[in-house]
């Protein structure tokens, strides 16, 4: 297939946006969270090794430092729901279930920075959390201190049990300056945007990413490609909403990375971690560490990859093409030269009939026109190209439900290894 349509790449004008006033979430957080996989099993009798305790996270902090992933940037180990007993404590304060969480989250807490990596919290804006646990309404301040005595490093409020057009005004921000107030240094997480959109309201955004670090637009992900298929074309038709409200301590959240579960095979996974890349998503794994296997975990781990999601530029990416399961995408990266940004591109083949398809297109048509060219580097395969004019045709053979990832770095010293003619094989 010949894409031979010249593709316009939509400016980036950037408005300095006021995030949270906590100094954190410079670069999207990145971690491991129980939801997607665990969900709620509160089972310890009969399924011990799978049940929401203080045993499962202290397990997977465990893999985190053992098995790598502390060391690309995976640092926060984040509970979820079903951690709570159902009734607060005699001082109206949380507390765990006793049974599930013996020595108290504390504890827990302790352990997991025992480990070199960074705790997180889940808590809900309403007067219960989704399955059904003490929420925080009526409890905001001493909720706020208790999390700080836990020393929690993130904390999830989500948005069940709550009326959507309070949470402007409402429990959103008071409890984002409450976190502040205490002096202890807290991610907010917030699900304000959707449980708003769900009910037909249209989120304020500036307000949003004014009280929060990051949020969550869209449905819970499941394990499943229709899943992963869902949020990108969510992002990709709301990307004019969106994008201008991302940026260094304020992110769109599309949710959990499901890689290395059951619902995606491994062309899919590859396609996970190449879009919430060139989204700027947090990359909060949910999966289970002590079984995931190396194919998939490479992935995970991939250095050049998370190195896109990381960029300090903090700009989120943009669909730049769509047709007949064919996408591209784009994120401006540093370096950036001469007022010209690099990028990071995705090639996405969305089609099931079997075998590759070719996408040819040239820098120049995706709006990359930097006379002294671009360093191409394909991501997944780790291969250098060389530097290339912006003339220089793509032939990228997507596997089918797959991606072909590259960088392209602005280049500084005329010294170009290829022509005008040229054509790039990627595979």
């Amino acid at each position: 297939m010949q894409l031979l349509y010249t593709l316009v790449f939509l400016a980036y004008c950037s408005s300095p946006l006021s995030a949270l006033d906590n100094g954190l979430a410079l670069t999207p957080p990145m971690g491991w969270l129980s939801w997607e996989r665990f969900r709620c099993n509160v089972d310890c009798a009969n399924d011990p090794a799978n049940c929401i305790s203080e045993q499962l996270y202290m397990e997977m902090a465990d893999r985190l430092v053992m098995d790598g992933y502390r060391d690309v940037g995976y640092e926060y180990v984040n509970v979820d729901d079903c951690w709570l007993s159902k009734k607060r404590d005699d001082r109206g304060r949380l507390q765990a279930d006793p049974q599930r969480f013996p020595h108290g989250i504390k504890a827990l807490s302790d352990y997991i920075h025992s480990k070199g990596l960074k705790f997180g919290m889940y808590e809900d804006y309403g007067t219960y959390t989704c399955a059904g646990y003490p929420g925080i309404i009526g409890h905001m301040e001493i909720d706020a201190q208790t999390f700080a005595e836990w020393e929690v490093d993130y904390l999830k409020l989500d948005g069940c049990y709550a009326q959507p057009k309070t949470m402007d005004q409402g429990s959103y921000p008071e409890m984002g300056r409450l976190l502040n107030r205490t002096g202890r240094p807290m991610i907010y997480s917030c699900s304000w945007p959707f449980y708003q959109i769900y009910s037909g309201m249209s989120p304020n955004y500036t307000a949003i990413s004014t009280n929060c670090n990051l949020w969550r637009n869209f449905n819970d992900i499941d394990d499943s490609w229709a899943g992963i298929q869902s949020v990108i074309d969510y992002y990709g038709n709301n990307q004019e909403v969106l994008v201008p409200h991302a940026g260094p301590g304020h992110w769109n959240d599309p949710d959990m990375l499901i890689i290395g579960n059951f619902g995606l095979s491994y062309e899919q996974s590859k396609v996970q971690m190449a879009m919430w890349a060139i989204l700027a998503a947090p990359l909060l794994m949910s999966v289970d560490l002590r079984t995931i296997k190396k194919d998939y975990r490479d992935i995970l781990q991939n250095r050049l990859i998370i190195e896109v999601d990381q960029d300090v530029l903090g700009i989120q990416g943009k669909r730049l093409y769509k047709d007949q399961g064919i996408e591209i995408w784009a994120r401006p990266v540093v370096p950036v030269r001469d007022n010209f940004y690099s990028y990071a591109i995705v090639f996405l083949n969305r089609r099931t009939d079997g075998t590759p398809s070719e996408v040819a297109v040239s820098l120049k048509d995706l709006g990359l026109t930097h006379a002294q060219g671009y360093r191409i580097k394909d991501l997944f395969e780790n291969q250098d190209y060389g530097v290339v004019l912006p003339d220089t045709v793509f032939k990228a053979n997507v596997n089918p439900t797959g991606v072909v990832m590259i960088r392209a770095d602005v280049h500084c010293k005329f010294h170009v290894v290829n022509n005008l003619y040229k054509v790039l094989d990627l595979k």
